[in-house]
């Protein structure tokens, strides 16, 4: 057959119809398979897709949010009642907040000249030569004046520097920690809007009094408002660690709302985990620098503090759906259309691993033209495991 005979084939081939053909094969395990495979398929998409899932519904993700941060307590450090103003960073709040528990204050800094720390690269010398005038470290506090001076009142000497003096690393107070701080609460006011479904939905409820209550997951959703401590706890964070190194704390809201229920069904979960590194490790904990600044005598001094703290990230998750009739036929087509896996896999195992004689495949298999004078099959064949002879029409034999 030539080029042309091929090229003709495949064209009157193509107009060709294929129509599915009805076997009844009786081999049990061969139907113990089908209505196995038919069963998980079916499980599957009913239980997982359609229950679970909800397959039924179009989503939305990632709603508009809002978040606003209070914090509120008062704690004795030494002699002075300390309240939300001293501690409280930023005191505006936001979806972040923190607490200060504990600070290393290095009190009268003043611009001047002193020696640098011994454990900056270069800092130590022995003569003048040693350092270099104007010189800049990075890793330094100051800019050197060339001078090589005594290490305060220690034998040893550093390169002098022009500096707020004296630096932090000799003369910080550390004060000790803010332990009452376990008993602060923190106000987390979120609202969410999912714009697809015009929904608005808030974390607080009525006119309760948000100061005379506290969140409990099944008697008060709708209380915002945490304790320090609490937050440590579901965190599974000691507070009395967090009080030394600092620490930064994901609070997490989750709102997974179905809008084909009552509204009340929509409310915030709420999720608690650290995020910054652990400890045992250089960089652990959370800390920062600020000074407050003041004069003496005509001269600018300033207290720089080292603050340690408790800082709270509010992170919110959120997730819609209401029915559909779209995404409910396109599921429910692609279910039906995966349950013909099952006639599929059946036929295959029939062909390849038990139709050793090619027994099922010359009845499954049949070409019919439209001469009339050819004898046409019955169009419903069974076919059992003892037999190899099936009634197609009457006296023909496979």
């Amino acid at each position: 057959m030539g080029l042309k005979g091929v090229v003709v084939e495949c064209f009157v081939g193509f107009w060709d119809y294929e129509t599915a053909k009805v076997m009844v094969v009786k081999i049990r395990p061969l139907g113990i398979i089908y209505r196995s495979v038919q069963f998980l398929i079916v499980t599957y998409f009913t239980w997982y897709v359609f229950i679970i899932q909800k397959a039924y519904q179009e989503i939305e993700t990632g709603p508009e949010s809002s978040i606003y941060t209070k914090m509120n307590g008062v704690a004795l450090s030494g002699d002075t009642v300390q309240d939300m103003v001293e501690y409280v960073r930023p005191s505006e709040g936001g979806d972040v907040i923190s607490a200060i528990l504990r600070k290393e204050v290095t009190h009268n800094q003043r611009q001047g000249v002193c020696a640098e720390h011994f454990s900056v690269p270069g800092a130590n010398c022995t003569e003048d030569s040693d350092c270099t005038p104007q010189e800049i470290g990075m890793q330094g506090n100051g800019k050197r004046t060339g001078l090589c001076v005594p290490y305060y009142n220690q034998t040893f000497k550093t390169c002098q520097i022009k500096s707020w003096c004296p630096i932090e690393e000799f003369a910080a107070v550390r004060e000790p920690a803010l332990k009452e701080a376990i008993n602060f609460t923190v106000f987390i006011k979120n609202t969410v809007h999912f714009p697809k479904f015009r929904v608005l939905r808030g974390n607080t409820k009525g006119k309760k009094n948000l100061h005379s209550c506290t969140y409990n997951a099944v008697t008060n959703i709708y209380c915002p408002v945490f304790t320090l401590g609490y937050i440590a706890k579901q965190a599974e964070e000691n507070f009395t660690e967090l009080c030394e190194t600092g620490g930064v704390i994901g609070v997490f809201i989750n709102w997974k709302c179905n809008l084909d229920l009552d509204p009340s069904e929509c409310y915030p979960q709420y999720a608690f985990r650290r995020l910054d590194l652990r400890k045992d490790l250089i960089s652990s904990g959370y800390n920062y620098r600020f000074g407050k600044y003041y004069s003496r005598n005509g001269s600018e001094y300033r207290s720089l503090v080292k603050a340690f703290g408790m800082r709270i990230d509010v992170i919110v998750h959120g997730e819609a759906g209401k029915f559909s009739i779209i995404p409910t036929i396109i599921n429910m087509v692609a279910a039906m259309t995966s349950v013909g896996i099952c006639s599929f896999l059946c036929d295959w195992i029939l062909l390849t691993f038990i139709d050793k004689n090619e027994i099922y495949s010359d009845v499954k298999f049949d070409g019919i033209t439209s001469d009339p004078s050819r004898e046409l099959a019955t169009e419903n064949t069974t076919v059992s495991q003892d037999s190899t002879h099936t009634d197609l029409s009457d006296n023909v034999q496979l």
